[in-house]
């Protein structure tokens, strides 16, 4: 006896839903944004700071220079309150603008990828204006004043410093650079982000992990590791950055800088070469924010689950 064939299914697409954005994400990256920064992070910014700004100094020279300024203190200038605040805000400001942006650019059809690419540099280029880029110029204010001390001047206090540039130069002078920050955030995230997922593919592969078994802490470290580190391509970004914060006395350096004057300055006083000093500090700093974020990870996740009631979702 015939029965009638049964009608199929058409298959629907899952239902695109925004990544939603937990109290319990927010305390867990300022936690451990702000553990991160008080304990190496802060010192390696500082050597990273003191070479783009000082180009001639070696690693060992701006290692003294800075023991110079306050033996160990010297090493955590801009840490109170700069680094502070940027480091308590920046990871709410980029997990909201990038849910945000993924969002958007998968309901366009990017695939997993593109769309966590495109979030990512999307909060970065958020965080550059709305918190970092006024802490990043108050930072490097911090770290490179101090020339004025060496000449028997008393330096300002930081929120004398901060009050002086705001009343002469207004916001853009506390913004000053902000634009070269931008353009470093968009493209590290955007390269960290890439290159961390190139980097576990190849793990996966020999490990023979491609099915999605759980990769290891010590092969997260590495994977993100290598996505941190290589993501200092960048450090010429960094270079003009911190030469347009600065506030070292150069007669010759141009008024009114932009990124592109600045670019110009710095490649004919010291060339290529000099467009990437720094950098090693700058590795250093970001194999340094992998450990705290992986490594700690698994740890301020259970501590932040057990005082919010909340389950964390932010990936580390």
């Amino acid at each position: 006896m015939a029965t009638a064939a049964e009608p199929v299914m058409a298959s629907t697409p899952p239902k695109l839903e925004k990544k939603p954005v937990k109290f319990s994400n927010l305390l867990l990256g300022a936690g451990l944004n702000m553990f991160e920064v008080t304990t190496l992070g802060q010192p390696l910014e500082v050597v990273k700071t003191t070479m783009a700004a000082n180009r001639g100094d070696s690693f060992a020279g701006a290692m003294g220079r800075i023991w110079g300024r306050g033996g160990i203190f010297g090493y955590y200038q801009g840490l109170v309150p700069w680094a502070w605040i940027e480091a308590s805000t920046k990871g709410a400001v980029l997990l909201f603008v990038a849910s945000e942006a993924e969002f958007y650019a998968k309901s366009f059809g990017a695939s997993d990828f593109l769309g966590g690419i495109s979030g990512g540099m999307a909060g970065g280029v958020a965080q550059a204006y709305a918190t970092m880029g006024f802490c990043t110029c108050m930072k490097t204010v911090e770290i490179t004043k101090h020339k004025i001390a060496a000449k028997g001047i008393k330096p300002p206090g930081t929120f004398e410093t901060f009050m002086d540039i705001w009343r002469k130069e207004g916001i853009r002078g506390i913004n000053r650079g902000v634009n070269a920050v931008a353009i470093r955030q968009t493209t590290n995230w955007g390269s960290r982000f890439g290159l961390s997922r190139l980097a576990e593919s190849g793990i996966r592969q020999a490990t023979g992990k491609e099915d999605g078994e759980k990769l290891s802490s010590f092969e997260k470290i590495l994977a993100s590791g290598l996505g941190g580190g290589l993501s200092a391509w960048n450090q010429p970004i960094e270079v003009i950055r911190v030469e347009m914060q600065s506030k070292t006395e150069d007669p010759n350096r141009p008024k009114n800088l932009t990124v592109g004057k600045t670019l110009k300055y710095i490649y004919s006083h010291n060339g290529v070469k000099g467009l990437y000093r720094g950098v090693t500090p700058r590795i250093g700093l970001g194999v340094w924010q992998t450990i705290c974020m992986v490594a700690l990870g698994d740890m301020a996740k259970e501590a932040v689950e057990k005082l919010t009631g909340e389950k964390v979702t932010a990936k580390h």
